[in-house]
């Protein structure tokens, strides 16, 4: 952040990553707060030498520079107060003639961030700092593990953990849409190991989750579901019944992709065009965004969260929510193609089924919505879930007709 940046900010009102403290003689008690809260979510700057009066900022400056960032970077540099060491990056700025400090906290790669105990950990929402609840530091706790648990061996799993049919029908699958997959040419056990379904005679978290037995799930996945509802109104509320049609409980993710995806099929246009030659030619990309959003939300779920992914059909828009949030901010993953996966097993086996983009987070596909429809597609996460919702057209009569369906 330089000068000129750091003047705009203090132009408006403080932002979720941007916060100013008087701190004129030394740090101030409620700092630490604001570092831990940076640390736990996407990072953020910590102003001192600026007061708050309201939407207001004045900056007054701060009266012994050395001192106070000497101090502010010891106590960060060190494991005195708080549970890992950081590493902040300080700026000085001279404004007005008067000295104002700025630290940058990173997000920890390492979470929970808490100072003085776990019960002090914070995070960030809007442009305060909140004291995390049990649920969340747990989450913060899992995430320590993005990116790895899918590749883990389960214990008291094997082969025969595998629901036979499911198994089954993804080789066909893959035979049938991916047919030059050099995977297709071997046999079960090396088909099973090189993909990572198992590992020393044991079924992966990854495996045990896309193509496993029920009973085998829930044995290690308590309440194990992807909930879908379709709600005949915009809220909870307001409907009446509650619900139109849900859909029952599959045997594991590959099973409820298909149900799950057929379903959907009904919200999105996909209209027949005729070409030069006479040949038709079926344009799928609203369904394409919505099954971008479908196979994300199967991915990068935090299946060991007491929160069940779950998909909510209301009138007026389609929500995706799962538990977990993303490794960046959207804004952050939308500008490149890298991709981070919480699951690797489950989005190396989408991806080599072709049902979902080979790099990113896809978001490029879903916003494909938006360009054939009009209606927007808005991208939420927070310290424990993410939501992707697709506003619907609300004056298309098929929208009526599909919550009068009767229940199956």
């Amino acid at each position: 952040m330089n000068k000129q940046e750091l003047l705009q900010r203090l132009q408006d009102i403080e932002w979720d990553n941007f916060e100013v403290k008087t701190a004129r003689t030394d740090v101030p008690k409620d700092v630490w707060e604001t570092v831990s809260a940076f640390s736990n979510t996407s990072g953020g700057w910590i102003v001192f030498g600026v007061s708050q009066k309201k939407k207001t900022f004045d900056i007054v400056g701060v009266d012994d520079v050395e001192k106070l960032e000497n101090d502010m970077l010891t106590t960060l540099r060190s494991k005195t107060k708080f549970n890992i060491k950081l590493s902040p990056q300080a700026k000085r700025y001279k404004i007005d003639g008067k000295n104002v400090l700025a630290f940058f906290i990173p997000s920890s790669d390492i979470k929970p961030v808490y100072f003085n105990g776990v019960q002090n950990t914070f995070i960030r929402t809007g442009s305060g700092d909140q004291q995390a609840s049990e649920f969340e530091i747990n989450a913060l706790y899992r995430d320590q593990a993005f990116g790895s648990m899918s590749e883990k061996a389960v214990e008291g799993t094997s082969v025969d953990s595998l629901n036979k049919a499911s198994y089954k029908r993804f080789r066909e699958y893959l035979k049938g849409f991916n047919p030059n997959l050099h995977y297709n040419t071997m046999d079960d056990d090396e088909f099973n190991q090189r993909l990572k379904i198992v590992t020393d005679g044991k079924l992966t978290y990854g495996g045990l989750l896309f193509l496993g037995t029920n009973a085998a799930i829930t044995d290690h996945f308590s309440d194990f579901r992807v909930d879908y509802l379709e709600i005949p109104a915009t809220n909870y509320a307001d409907a009446e019944p509650r619900y139109t049609f849900r859909v029952e409980e599959q045997e594991n993710l590959w099973e409820y992709y298909f149900v799950l995806f057929q379903r959907l099929r009904i919200y999105a246009n996909n209209p027949l065009t005729i070409g030069e030659m006479g040949i038709g030619h079926e344009d799928t990309k609203e369904i394409d965004a919505l099954r971008e959003a479908l196979v994300n939300l199967l991915i990068h779920s935090d299946h060991f969260s007491p929160m069940k992914p779950r998909i909510r059909v209301f009138t007026n828009r389609i929500e995706f929510e799962n538990p977990g949030k993303l490794p960046r901010t959207v804004e952050e993953l939308m500008k490149t193609d890298e991709t981070l996966p919480r699951n690797p097993v489950l989005a190396k086996f989408f991806r080599l089924a072709k049902l979902c983009e080979s790099a990113g987070y896809g978001f490029d596909r879903m916003l494909q919505w938006k360009k054939q429809t009009g209606n927007e597609v808005l991208f939420e996460t927070s310290i424990d879930k993410t939501k992707f919702t697709f506003m619907l057209d609300t004056t298309k009569t098929i929208r009526e007709e599909n919550f009068t369906e009767n229940n199956t």
